[in-house]
Parts: structure tokens; sequence; C-alpha cells
């Protein structure tokens, strides 16, 4: 008899169902190394989330939450597999090093310490005392004691912990810890979901021997937002009810009251003749939207669950737009005929504008769309340092100086 959803799934299934999420992993292309691979196959997932079902947690996309807030939203969770195999990867760990982990859960630690090895060592800090415990609690049972479990605020590490070969942080943050860059070892890699305009990107830093971090592999993602030193508040509007979002950290002061108006007026739609093949990613538009428009450059989402006629956005999530106080524009959509080459149909980009300053903001957003067609799409991303808050930083001729607390991210285009 199979396996019913209130049934623990027996050895077997669950020994399938790792085998399976490996094998797509690989199809993906998440998984470039044997040593990554062979932690995934022996680390019991299952094990360290106990509310999901072994299928649901099995899945190489689905994030499994473990606790949330009194507002509902999650506190703790466990990466979708593909994204930790992504940051594993560009972490680069080799056997024997040091390496601390960033917001715990448990999971993610034993793959850490299965690549680590016998001579390395793995140590997890968190600020709440409910998943330290619990994920001490999981990898003692799951073979993993020896990882060092910690409860503090990560922005302020105790003395004893470091020097560290790599670090991996697995919560959102807006700023890098100096803590952080001071224990890391020059050379060493610090991967860290960084927020900067409104998005979430995953960076891979290397510190170099001035103590400069240089950027690699800026990878879009969602993260639970960090806690205690770490926390930043964004500024974020909701409007309908929740059920669409808007998200300017870097622009004037946000009317509900104003966006909200704008959101149920009729909305200007202007068409960019500028197109894209199915599957085709334009990441770097937002990053250039940012660059050439960094007062209203912000993001839009919709609650799926809601009514999504009342925006119809390019993305479920992280939908580029311009935001003003009273009004704003986001990037959309539609099909276009199919390729005569390939039967595979395309699409083609444009926006939708609301509110007083919506038309102008729907053509300035066409425009943005054309400079980057014709200038940036098919250039190289542009490249990230992190320097110090202190230190003075001359401004790229293209890009932004992103100021942070205790830290400066520059993002630079090549002319």
């Amino acid at each position: 008899m199979g396996t019913t959803a209130a049934e623990p799934a027996t050895e077997p299934d669950v020994d399938r169902l790792r085998t399976a999420m490996v094998a797509r992993l690989k199809e993906q292309g998440f998984l470039c190394s044997p040593e990554i691979e062979a932690a995934f196959l022996a680390v019991p997932r299952e094990r360290f989330a106990p509310e999901a079902d072994p299928v649901e947690a099995y899945r190489h996309n689905e994030v499994v939450v473990t606790r949330r807030g009194a507002d509902g939203r999650a506190t703790s969770s466990i990466s979708a597999p593909w994204l930790q195999a992504e940051m594993l990867a560009h972490a680069a760990l080799r056997p024997a090093e040091r390496v601390l982990e960033v917001g715990s859960g448990g999971y993610n630690a034993a793959l850490i310490a299965e690549i680590a090895g016998p001579q390395g060592t793995v140590t997890t800090v968190d600020i709440d005392p409910f998943v330290t415990e619990r994920a001490r609690r999981f990898l003692t049972e799951t073979g993993y004691g020896d990882v060092h479990v910690v409860l503090a605020d990560a922005a302020d590490l105790p003395d004893a912990l470091g020097p560290f070969d790599a670090i991996i942080v697995t919560v959102g943050v807006w700023d890098v810890a100096p803590a952080w860059i001071d224990r890391l070892v020059p050379g060493g890699r610090l991967v860290v979901p960084l927020r900067f305009g409104g998005i979430t990107r995953s960076i891979t830093f290397v510190k170099d021997d001035r103590g400069l971090l240089l950027g690699h592999h800026p990878t879009v993602c969602g993260f639970v937002a960090a806690q205690g030193g770490c926390a930043h508040s964004e500024q974020e509007v909701a409007l309908a009810g929740g059920q669409v979002t808007l998200r300017n950290d870097d622009g004037p002061h946000l009317d509900a009251g104003l966006l909200e108006r704008a959101l149920r007026a009729p909305r200007t739609e202007l068409w960019s003749g500028i197109t894209a093949e199915n599957g085709e990613p334009f990441d770097t538009l937002y990053l250039w939207l940012m660059t050439a428009d960094p007062g209203a450059a912000g993001i839009i989402w919709q609650d799926l669950q809601c009514d999504v006629s009342l925006v119809d956005l390019a993305l479920k999530w992280f939908n580029p737009a311009l935001i003003t106080s009273d009004g704003f524009a986001y990037l959309t959509v539609r099909r276009t005929e199919p390729d005569p080459a390939t039967g595979a149909p395309g699409w083609e980009f444009g926006v939708h504008g609301h509110g007083p300053s919506g038309d102008e903001l729907t053509h300035r957003f066409i425009d943005h769309i054309h400079h980057w067609n014709t200038e940036r799409r098919r250039s190289r991303e542009p490249s990230f340092t992190l320097y110090p808050a202190g230190m003075e930083v001359e401004r790229p001729t293209v890009g932004r100086v992103y100021p942070k607390a205790a830290s400066q991210l520059v993002m630079l285009w090549e002319p």
C-alpha cells in the first residue's frame, strides 16, 4: 500500500525521494561537484523538516517554513534545495575548512559538514532559541553532533568564534556585519543574500588583502529577514487590503492613500516593441533601472490568492517598477507571434502606469527599456564590490553606490 499524507514515509520512500531530488538538481544544472552531490544524497532532509510531507520536503524548488511570527510571516525556514546547492557551489568549500553558517535550521549545516569532512569545523548561529534547540537536536539525531550550534546575535559574534575560511548567510540582510568581514581570512568567501534596490541577491564575496570584498555570482532569491542587529526596516506599502504591494527603499515616502487611489484609477498602457524569447532571462533590465532611475526604481508584487486582475505583472515576484509618492509604473508582457523557426511564442515588454505621475513614469520606463536593449542587454552584468562604510569610494561612471550602515556596495557597469 502506498504512503498517504497522514502516514510517515518509509525509509525506502525517502531514499527514493532523495535520489529523485538529486537527479532533478543535476538535470537543472545546480549540482556541479561530486562532493555537493554526495552531501545531498547523504543528509536526510525530511528529518530536519518533520512538519512537512516528505514529498514536499524533497521538491527541488520548495521552501519549508519551520516557524512563523505573530503576523504570520516566516521567521525561520529550510531553503529550497536548488538555492542551497547553488550557494554551496559558490562558497567553493573544501575539506578541513572552517565554516560559519548565519541562520540555523540544521539541514544546511549538515550539508556543509559533509563537504568539510571530519577535519573541518562547522559552526551555525541563530538568534532564536527555538531554532538553535531544534537544530542541535536534529543534528545530533542524524549523526552531525559535531556541528557547533550557537545561540547569539550574528551581528555581534562571540569573540571565541573564528577565524573562518567561508561564511554562508542563510537569512536576508540589508548590510554585512563588520564581525563577518573581520573573522573572514584573506581569500575567504562570504555568500550572503544582500538586499539592495528592494530585491535580495545572493552574492559571493571574496576577501582580498586590502579587506575589500569582491562580488561574484549575483542570484535573485528570497530569504527570511534577519532579526536583531542585522534587521532592517523597509519602505513597503500594501494596497487593496494586501493584494498588491510596492517597495521602494531609496525613493520618497510612499503615501498609501494616494497610491491606493492610483491603483483604482484608469491606467496608461504602452508597448516597447522590444521582445524576448520564451524563457530568456532579463534580470539586467532591473539592474539597469536601478542605475538609470535610482530615486524611483522599486518592485511590485501581488498576492496570487486574491484578485490578480488589479495589475498585470511580467513576473509573479520582484517585478520591476518605478514608484513615486502618488503613482507607479510597472513592467508587463504580452505574447508575440510564434517564431517561424521554432514555433515557440515570445514576449513583448510593455509598461502599465497608474496615478497622476503614472503617464510620465510609463514613458520614462519605456525609454529605459530601449536604452537597456541597445546598450546593456548583451553586455556583461555589472560587478559588485563591498567597501567599509568609512572608506572614500570613487563614484562609478556608470553604476551606483549603495551606502549602508557598515558598508558601501558599489555596482559598476563596464563602459
